[in-house]
């Protein structure tokens, strides 16, 4: 069971070794992410030439609880859209947000936009 919630780009830290990855390698084997996030990684490391077994692979072994997004998610990071229409959150970033907030759980990223909301659950900015 997973114990925080990841974003796109603390995976892509993590896999791009930057700023703030180790502090979310100690994290990644207690984590879960949106299946909405998941497509995001997976979208970058196919533009970055990566063929699809190796996609496969890097998936597998990051070892996350991907989480399916579902109506009650929907519902929530559609609702969140006014209040962060502002800083410009993706869809992506609120999927994200959103399972957070379903789970009750922290939700980790390396946007320091981030650092500035008020979701009800903890955010943890990694750079």
């Amino acid at each position: 069971m997973s114990e925080v919630v990841v974003d796109t780009s603390a995976v892509l830290a993590l896999l791009n070794q930057e700023t703030g990855s180790e502090e979310i390698l100690q994290l990644i084997d207690n984590a879960a992410i949106s299946s909405v996030n998941l497509s995001e990684v997976i979208v970058k490391l196919a533009e970055a030439g990566i063929p699809e077994e190796e996609i496969r692979q890097i998936i597998l072994n990051l070892n996350l609880e991907v989480i399916l997004f579902n109506e009650e998610q929907a519902l929530k990071a559609g609702m969140l859209r006014p209040a962060t229409k502002s800083i410009g959150l993706s869809f992506g970033d609120r999927a994200c947000l959103a399972l957070g907030v379903v789970l009750n759980q922290p939700v980790i990223s390396t946007d320091c936009l981030w650092t500035n909301l008020n979701m009800g659950i903890e955010i943890r900015v990694m750079r």
